[in-house]
């Protein structure tokens, strides 16, 4: 099966009338949506609904896009102090993902404050 890691999600704020929280899109896999009360806890459920997405796909022999991305291949490398990458591995240790989940979470929230 095709890890959904490889597909781009996108993270936005959700308005306080559509219930608040956050909503995690991926623009390659139609109706494919998670959500969460934090960026972290969304970008994971998206995750989620993007594995059960593929394995429904794969299952019904329907077509499964290509991770599009734009040509990006939405992996980079980041070279952090020791401290900084010392309290981001214990942050998301307290909130029970993986740093790489973290940091996304964080990398979209920032973008969309800058944005919004």
């Amino acid at each position: 099966m095709i890890d959904a890691t490889q597909y781009p999600i996108e993270v936005r704020p959700l308005p306080s009338e559509d219930g608040g929280g956050w909503l995690a899109t991926f623009a390659d896999l139609p109706c494919c949506i998670g959500d969460g009360e934090t960026p972290e806890a969304a970008v994971m459920d998206g995750y989620a609904a993007a594995n059960a997405w593929l394995a429904v796909a794969e299952e019904a022999g329907d077509p499964v896009p290509t991770p599009a991305g734009g040509g990006e291949s939405g992996k980079f490398m980041a070279r952090v102090p020791k401290s900084l990458h010392a309290r981001l591995a214990s942050r998301a240790r307290t909130e029970g993902v993986s740093m790489n989940t973290l940091v996304v979470a964080l990398l979209a929230e920032g973008a969309e404050r800058r944005v919004g």
